[in-house]
């Protein structure tokens, strides 16, 4: 159950999910473009076993959803919810700025948001309220007016509540690669969005992933994993709880510690392995655990190396110095400083995003923020000044590249 990695052997295994399962998420793409709704209320009975009589969630629904939640957990969801937003506030960018750069040229950037959004919130074994929150606030924040989500049934009343208070007017009840597909495609209940985020298993991210063409996405963002890099002065318990956390996520939940101390690896071992016994999820975690374990490094450098290249969705850094540790890292999702930041506080209440990359995919993307919600466009404001400061260098280049019309729109203007 615990037991050394081959670093290029998890990142790869990571990503082979993803291969397997395109042929027949494809095949329910193309039910859902070919049938509708007709698709949609069919899969759902296929996969998930219920008959929906609809698919849209009314505002009935959604009102009676707070009579059935704990008011103590309503109050910590708006609590996380202040939290989320304002975090997600700080990294707005202004409408429009604008900077003379020389005389007679004033360049800039005008910020727009998204006119409308899908988020994908997972079911199944588990409510995720924090995931509504966490996809559907950075939106709010930038600005987007028609926010919509999927979420598979029986629907969730926590769920309900939380997209409420995130203030999405849209929800819908149906799960899986068919529901990506519903909204990057549009049926007769669900209207087509710009732009789809949020996490899910293999079928929803594969759906993601092949549907870029009708719907950008914000990322690969599949089952949860965390990386942990360690010394000899770490705590094994708060590591191996940090373990038993991602592990329970899922059973393709994957985790892996990374420590210069061999040691340090067999008390972690040995906690997971006493923890597990008493879990509630114990069944999933063992499972996760299957492809979970440890590497041991010759030094910090090996380790950052090491994390860098696994490229994980979670960094946890448990070292005696670990402000050095963070300034060498390139490659992870969101990092989590010091014995005492568990990853669970940035899941719920500390305001970062969870919804990050996973797979190795950190090398590439950011994690989810309010700039995935928005277009930017560069300005340009030039005058007869700055044209003529210009011009030479246009009409040059454009005649060496035998655009000369190119070079003649600029020549007219300053003969004008």
């Amino acid at each position: 159950m615990w037991k050394a990695l081959d670093v290029r052997t998890w990142v790869t295994g990571r990503r082979s999910d993803l291969n397997r399962v395109k042929g027949p998420v494809s095949e329910i793409i193309e039910r859902v473009r070919r049938e509708g709704d007709a698709a949609l209320l069919d899969l759902t009975k296929k996969f998930d076993g219920i008959d929906l009589e609809e698919i849209a969630v009314p505002d009935e629904e959604r009102e009676a959803a707070y009579d059935l939640v704990d008011a103590e957990l309503v109050e910590s969801l708006v609590q996380a919810e202040v939290r989320i937003s304002r975090f997600h506030e700080l990294q707005r960018s202004r409408d429009l700025w604008l900077q003379e750069v020389e005389p007679g040229i004033t360049l800039g950037v005008r910020t727009t948001p998204l006119s409308r959004v899908g988020a994908y919130v997972p079911g199944g074994r588990a409510a995720y309220p924090s995931t509504a929150l966490m996809c559907t606030i950075p939106a709010v924040v930038a600005g987007v007016r028609e926010i919509c989500c999927c979420t598979p049934p029986p629907t969730s009343p926590i769920t309900l509540v939380a997209l409420d208070i995130a203030g999405v007017d849209e929800i819908y009840r149906v799960g899986g690669a068919q529901a990506i597909a519903a909204m990057a495609i549009g049926t007769e209940t669900v209207p087509a969005v710009e732009k789809i985020v949020g996490p899910g298993n293999v079928y929803v991210t594969a759906a993601k992933m092949l549907l870029r063409d009708e719907a950008e996405i914000d990322f690969p963002a599949g089952p949860s994993e965390i990386a942990i890099i360690a010394d000899d002065a770490a705590n094994p318990t708060f590591i191996a709880a940090d373990i038993l956390a991602q592990a329970e996520h899922d059973p393709d939940a994957a985790c892996v510690l990374v420590t210069t101390d061999a040691d340090l690896a067999d008390n972690v071992g040995a906690e997971v392995k006493r923890m597990v016994a008493g879990a509630a999820r114990r069944e999933i975690i063992e499972e996760a655990l299957g492809h979970s374990g440890y590497i041991i490094a010759g030094d910090l450098d090996e380790a950052v190396e090491v994390v860098d290249g696994i490229a994980p969705e979670h960094l946890s850094v448990q070292v005696r110095d670990p402000l050095n540790i963070l300034t060498r890292i390139k490659n992870a999702g969101s990092i989590f400083v010091g014995p005492y930041a568990a990853v669970a506080c940035g899941d719920y209440a500390s305001g970062t995003n969870h919804v990050l990359p996973t797979a190795g995919y950190a090398r590439l993307y950011s994690g989810l923020d309010v700039n995935h919600f928005c277009r930017r466009s560069t300005v340009q404001v030039i005058t007869r000044e700055g044209l003529e400061a210009i011009g030479d260098v246009a009409e040059t280049i454009a005649d060496a590249e035998g655009l000369h019309a190119h070079a003649e729109s600029v020549r007219v203007r300053r003969r004008g």
